[in-house]
């Protein structure tokens, strides 16, 4: 089986108020791509990964008048893609959803969320990922409130083969400081996004911890929005959101080896133009994360970066609609279950 994280970047301003397709010459959201261009990028990225099921991260809008998995189905059906489903979770208000395109005939998918409803004054011990989560980070007897903005889908799934699995795709928060200005607010807001980040991260691994403790086996996937040494306030907590969740007995080869030491050449699955600059940043951010149940299934992991992954690179077609698509690019498992 073959599953797969990607976020597809602005997927949302493809869609009109009532989850039709804009396929026109007008501009998407991303830079000198025209909407139809990046259509149909996205179509040949999804139909070369050939996935069993593929977590979209900042999937179309649920709305309103829009609905997330319409407007996927709708999208699938164009294309004729076999990923033909769709699962969601949790709606937000960013405009970025997580849902899941998957192939009924392989794969049975069922939204089914954990932990205790809260209010405003939260819980914590794990609450359900729409609540409110109380921790207290940096030991000044004062618990934060958390809420996640995404609130990461909780899937139990079942294979055509029989076998039971917990899927949770995520998207956590950005550390990015947008919005600030002076050197003293870009700090704060640093600081502060970090904060929320491993906040998420310790939700995250409880939830992941009880699952394994029940004997189950747990596949963590999505936009982690972090990776071991990717900037300079991670000192400041010790150690990064990933490693955070991989502390819960998960794996995943990239992270293992850009938390090493010395970790030499670290893979990439973004690729981000420096403000002001003519070049690129390169940036480990996306993840497929197993429990130590699943290692022994012969897993096989794949990031489908364009200039990293020599077969990607060779074929023309499918490196261009690569970096059209977004500017991130899909990581994939293969895995016997």
């Amino acid at each position: 089986m073959r599953l797969a994280t990607y976020n597809v970047e602005w997927f949302a301003n493809l869609f009109d108020k009532r989850d039709r397709l804009l396929v026109d010459d007008e501009w998407s959201g991303r830079q000198d791509v025209t909407r139809a261009q990046q259509i149909e990028a996205i179509a040949k990225v999804l139909t070369a990964l050939d996935a069993d099921a593929v977590l979209v991260v900042e999937a179309p809008n649920t709305g309103r008048t829009q609905d997330t998995v319409r407007a996927l189905e709708s999208f699938a059906k164009m294309f004729q893609l076999r990923t033909r489903s769709v699962a969601m979770g949790f709606a937000n208000d960013t405009h970025q959803e997580l849902a899941l395109f998957y192939d009924p005939d392989q794969i049975e998918v069922r939204h089914d969320p954990i932990g205790a409803e809260t209010g405003r004054k939260g819980n914590s011990d794990a609450p359900r990922f729409d609540g409110v989560f109380r921790i207290d980070l940096d030991i000044d007897a004062t618990e934060d409130l958390v809420r996640f903005s995404k609130p990461p889908i909780e899937l139990a799934a079942q294979t055509s083969s029989g076998m039971a699995l917990r899927l949770i795709g995520a998207h956590l928060k950005s550390k990015a400081p947008h919005g600030a200005r002076t050197r003293d607010e870009i700090l704060s807001a640093s600081i502060a996004n970090r904060r929320k980040q491993l906040a998420q991260a310790v939700w995250l691994r409880m939830r992941v911890e009880d699952h394994i403790a029940a004997g189950e086996h747990v596949i963590l996937m999505g936009d982690l929005n972090d990776g071991p040494g990717l900037d300079e306030f991670e000192h400041l907590f010790g150690r990064s959101s990933v490693e955070v969740l991989l502390e819960a007995g998960l794996f995943d080869p990239h992270a293992d080896r850009a938390r090493r030491p010395r970790p030499g050449a670290v893979p990439s699955t973004a690729r981000f133009q420096l403000p002001g600059e003519a070049r690129y940043l390169n940036a480990l951010l996306d993840y497929i994360m197993i429990s130590d149940s699943l290692r022994a299934r012969r897993p096989v992991w794949r990031i489908w970066h364009p200039f990293e992954d020599v077969e990607c690179y060779r074929m023309p077609e499918l490196r261009e609609a690569l970096l059209t698509a977004s500017d991130h690019f899909p990581v994939t498992l293969d895995i016997e279950i």
